[in-house]
């Protein structure tokens, strides 16, 4: 009977179209996530800030989540709140608007409800897109085991949380598609929407610049006709005109014109009482280097040397590792942009997985050829996925375990 059941499934699944294998995929995966938070709730620290008597409800809208309800309940204020010592506080202004509003309407007021309708749905479509994405580099099959990794994977709980990620996902990956695939008109509509969502239009910027290098140079073999290179161009430079739009809307707004990245600022001074009142590009990843291993006792010159080595490593990663050359050019262009722009601006803390998840599609890299081996992968996405989620909302005490 036993046999007769996994029979029927097996024909099942395999006669079953793609979109609904995904579907199938995602919906597991997200059974297992909610287990998780579930146990993480129930096992709660009486330290953390949720409580002894935590709820999956509290985690949904928990740490970040906040900003984006104050967001879409009171908008951005118009006077920069200010700390004891005068530097700029923290404040919504380092938070973009679209998932907020979106959130509140889709939950019809219930902005807790809203937010987790937006970040599930948002990403099951994210799904759909890095399987588009994915399936003519690596083929259909592998492309649906990268789906599997992503939605399980350590930062799955993202997809059900009051966090912007999944909608960025979605929007992001459905761009490099389309630029992919050379259909460019799309982008006007979905760089600007993209660029509110949550900070890293920037990268797409300079992704868009390679992109039009490798299709120049390339020209002879994959034709290049002019009204591509007036997309390219024009994109480019709209995606940078995004990306820096927000620093002029908060300046307008608050009368002050670093107004944005001050507030970007007031988060490292969580770390770093006596960082830079200034942003200085590149500054903050020598900065959080050192910070750390002067936590871990070791001098500063070993935290450049291992900084260093890392970017080093990634480099040779996305230049020469097998498996990640097969997802093509343009996905390892997206990749090294967005590590340049994360090394440009991001002080490196906590938060630094979730501001690694715009390198999903690098997950088509990461399937294996072996089914044994691809088991073992999606186990492991699981077990870090757990401990991620007991470690920043079920014994979630300080700002060192924000996510």
């Amino acid at each position: 009977m036993a046999d007769r059941l996994l029979t029927t499934a097996a024909r099942g699944w395999v006669r079953m179209p793609t979109a609904g294998r995904i579907t199938v995929v995602y919906l597991l995966s997200r059974l297992v996530t909610t287990g998780f938070l579930a146990l993480a709730a129930a096992h709660s620290s009486p330290l953390s800030r949720f409580g002894a008597d935590a709820t999956v409800d509290e985690y949904v809208v928990g740490w970040d989540a906040q900003w984006y309800w104050w967001v879409a309940e009171h908008g951005y204020p118009a006077e920069l709140p200010r700390t004891e010592s005068g530097d700029v506080a923290e404040n919504a202004w380092a938070f973009m608007p679209v998932y907020a509003f979106l959130a509140k309407v889709a939950g019809f007021g219930n902005w807790g409800s809203g937010a987790l309708l937006v970040s599930l749905v948002a990403g099951l479509l994210a799904c759909f897109a890095l399987h588009r994405l994915l399936r003519d580099r690596i083929g259909a099959p592998a492309a649906l085991w990268a789906v599997a990794f992503f939605s399980s994977g350590p930062l799955a709980a993202l997809f059900q949380v009051g966090y912007a990620e999944s909608l960025f996902l979605l929007f992001l990956l459905i761009s490099l598609d389309l630029a992919l695939r050379h259909r460019y008109a799309l982008l006007y509509l979905l760089i600007p929407v993209m660029g509110f969502t949550r900070p890293g239009v920037l990268a797409f910027s300079l992704f868009l610049a390679l992109h039009g290098i490798v299709r120049w140079a390339r020209r002879r073999v994959d034709p290049l006709p002019v009204s591509h290179v007036a997309h390219i161009v024009s994109l480019g430079l709209f995606a940078a005109v995004v990306g820096f739009s927000w620093q002029v809307i908060a300046a307008v707004v608050t009368g002050e014109p670093e107004a944005y990245l001050q507030t970007e600022l007031a988060w490292r001074r969580n770390w770093i009482q006596d960082a830079s009142a200034d942003f200085i590009p590149f500054d903050g990843f020598v900065l959080g280097a050192q910070f750390w291993f002067a936590q871990w006792g070791l001098p500063a010159w070993a935290a450049v040397v291992a900084l260093l080595l890392l970017v080093g490593g990634a480099a040779w990663l996305l230049l020469r590792s097998a498996h990640v050359r097969r997802l093509g050019p343009d996905l390892r262009l997206w990749s090294a942009s967005y590590l340049l722009y994360l090394l440009a601006v991001f002080f490196p803390q906590s938060s630094t997985l979730r501001l690694l998840l715009p390198l999903t599609p690098l997950w088509g890299a990461a399937v294996p050829r072996s089914l044994g081996w691809r088991w073992a992968v999606l186990g492991a996405c699981l077990v870090t996925q757990w401990l991620w989620i007991h470690s920043v909302y079920g014994l979630s005490q300080t700002f060192w375990q924000v996510p």
